[in-house]
């Protein structure tokens, strides 16, 4: 049956040169390694996401009164809901972290320059749109932890002048987090942000595909082309097909992945649900300590430390529009960031601030 369908297919659409010129034609770095294929992973694990999230949106109800309940229905009636859910609420989370640790190879490797300049900043979009995805995501379970996140979130921007207060009330729908609230993020988690991220991730494999991938300064050269050049496809020293060769890697990685989200689930399920996260949200109760979303404590940390307000947001601004287009900025056509000895301590130096932030605001 399988051999009769693929015949069939061959003979209508050319399955074998479909593979061979797009799969096993497709050359990448011999060198290329198990962290080259972390941006593979992170595309999977917004897969498994989008799947959990349909299971979810069967059952859950968008609605102040009805949101915290309908998640309990999940948890406890609907025939495996509670797994799809710890899928849902975990895969959130690990996904930022390989998310970083891609951007960190990426940036460790020089990988952003020319002629990639372009898939870096769409890269860098995705991240902020995945980013946006868990910040709207958070409030929709509607329980004092979500609840109360949110209010800071979205009281940062008051700190604008200007526009800060329209910013803060556009994202609450009013003066407070409400019910209209809840109704705008669930519009953003579900319709628009998949609709904008769906753009561009064609545009950021397309890029990748065009460009090819950068091979490792540290161990090869590859053939750009120079300043003043036109586009031509880079070369490399050595180099093997995408098929099967690297894909069975993806794939390992994949399985890695989702290995990971399962011993989390299975062993520390409560990982990223406190214990407030099991009370329903209560405007009138305000909890003794609020912190926001571990990936949101590094931000909210460094506008703790700074006394003006309105300074520390305009300084993380800049910091944004810096990383997001970094490949413009850097000038230097050295790519092995070990002969940088100024760019390679600062990269460590931001790693390590940004740690040691999200820890002081995880424990202060």
């Amino acid at each position: 049956m399988f051999e009769r369908t693929r015949q069939w297919l061959e003979s209508r659409i050319g399955l074998k040169d479909i593979v061979d010129t797009h799969l096993r034609g497709f050359r990448i770095p011999g060198e290329s390694n198990y962290l080259s294929t972390l941006g593979a992973v992170a595309f999977a694990g917004f897969l498994v996401q989008v799947l959990t999230g349909i299971f979810l949106l069967m059952y859950y109800v968008p609605h102040p009164d009805h949101a915290f309940s309908s998640l309990q229905v999940i948890d406890n009636r609907v025939p495996y809901g509670w797994l799809f859910r710890s899928i849902h609420v975990v895969g959130s989370n690990v996904i930022l972290v390989v998310l970083f640790l891609h951007l960190l190879v990426v940036f460790y490797r020089g990988s952003y320059k020319r002629p990639r300049e372009m898939t870096w900043l769409s890269g860098g979009l995705m991240f902020f749109f995945i980013f946006l995805f868990s910040v709207t995501g958070y409030l929709l379970s509607w329980n004092q932890v979500s609840y109360w996140s949110t209010t800071i979130i979205t009281t940062i921007p008051t700190f604008l002048p200007v526009l800060g207060e329209y910013v803060s009330d556009f994202l609450r729908g009013g003066e407070f987090v409400s019910g209209a609230t809840l109704g705008r993020f669930f519009a953003f988690h579900v319709a628009i942000l998949p609709f904008i991220f769906i753009i561009f991730s064609v545009i950021h494999i397309f890029l990748v595909w065009r460009t090819g991938f950068a091979p490792d300064p540290r161990v090869a050269t590859g053939m750009s082309g120079g300043a003043g050049e036109g586009f031509r496809r880079e070369s490399y020293e050595s180099s093997i097909p995408y098929y099967p060769d690297f894909l069975v890697k993806e794939l390992f990685m994949a399985m890695v992945y989702l290995a990971v989200v399962f011993f989390i689930i299975t062993f520390f399920p409560k990982l990223f649900q406190p214990a407030l996260a099991s009370v329903q949200a209560d405007p009138q109760l305000t909890p003794e300590v609020i912190r926001p979303p571990w990936y949101f404590l590094a931000p909210y940390g460094m506008l703790k430390l700074i006394p003006n307000k309105f300074l520390g947001i305009s300084l993380q601004l800049i910091l944004f529009v810096v990383f997001l287009f970094w490949p413009f900025f850097d000038g230097r056509e050295e790519r092995n960031i070990l002969k940088r000895p100024i760019l390679r301590g600062t990269f460590v130096l931001a790693v390590i601030l940004w740690i040691v932030l999200t820890l002081w605001g995880r424990y202060s």
